[in-house]
């Protein structure tokens, strides 16, 4: 089974690597056939522009615009292809993982057969106590974690392999709610997260700037599950991908009482 993709958490997810940009505002910003009015420019990768505007937030591929923004924001056609196509190429991947997980070909258990990630990037907790989880604060309603397994995303938004697995943990948060409390914790602040819009996230999600869990934990990539029992007792670590509905109603049953 081929390795699954992973993101840095310092460097970062490398094919949208962040360029040093100052936030510019634009009274008029058209992309393609769309114009937008009153944009500030917040981030730019390999491939996008992300931006504010008078209706909300919104993004588009540098590709689209006009060769004049396309200079003013450094677009290197090369990269950018090179970067959507590692992209591409990396989702393929996460989707073919996951179908492997799915079907249990190349399922990875340990000898008492439980779903396991054979090379965490964290300091392993599995079979002990979980650390505290730490919220600086809530984005919208707060979980209530009381006689429920809780399912611990460490995540960013500027994390393509991160964004990727948000699918997955729907899916899980759909079908699992009344046993699971699935959380998206993030370094980055409130704001941040509300940037993103896409995909959409159907669970909880919390900012922690200071990340407090992810150092106690000492994750040193993303994203990082952290699946912990009603009894506080982390049952499972490690990438999304390896942590299926199979795997997942296994643990719900046997560490569930």
């Amino acid at each position: 089974m081929k390795p699954l993709v992973r993101g840095a958490v310092i460097a970062g997810f490398l094919a949208v690597a962040l360029s040093v940009f100052a936030q510019e505002v634009f009274p008029v910003f058209k992309v393609g056939i769309e114009v937008y009015s009153n944009v500030t420019v917040t981030k730019i990768t390999a491939t996008d522009v992300y931006f504010t505007y008078s209706k909300g937030m919104g993004n588009a591929k540098l590709r689209e615009l006009s060769p004049e923004l396309q200079k003013k924001f450094n677009y290197n056609v090369v990269k950018g292809q090179a970067a959507e196509k590692q992209q591409a190429e990396q989702t393929y991947l996460y989707r073919q993982n996951l179908l492997a997980q799915e079907s249990g070909k190349g399922r990875v258990v340990d000898a008492s057969g439980d779903p396991v990630d054979p090379d965490i990037n964290a300091k392993s907790f599995r079979g002990q106590r979980a650390p505290e989880l730490v919220v600086e604060q809530w984005i919208g309603s707060t979980p209530s974690t009381s006689g429920k397994f809780v399912l611990i995303d460490f995540w960013a938004t500027w994390c393509g392999p991160c964004r990727q697995a948000i699918p997955h943990l729907n899916a899980l948060n759909q079908k699992y709610k009344d046993k699971v409390v699935v959380i998206g914790l993030s370094n980055e602040s409130v704001a941040e997260i509300q940037r993103m819009t896409n995909p959409r996230i159907e669970y909880y999600v919390a900012s922690d700037t200071q990340g407090r869990m992810s150092r106690t934990a000492q994750v040193r990539a993303i994203p990082h599950l952290m699946l912990i029992d009603p009894k506080g007792i982390v049952r499972f670590e490690g990438h999304p991908g390896y942590l299926n509905g199979k795997g997942l109603e296994k643990l719900l049953a046997k560490y569930g009482n």
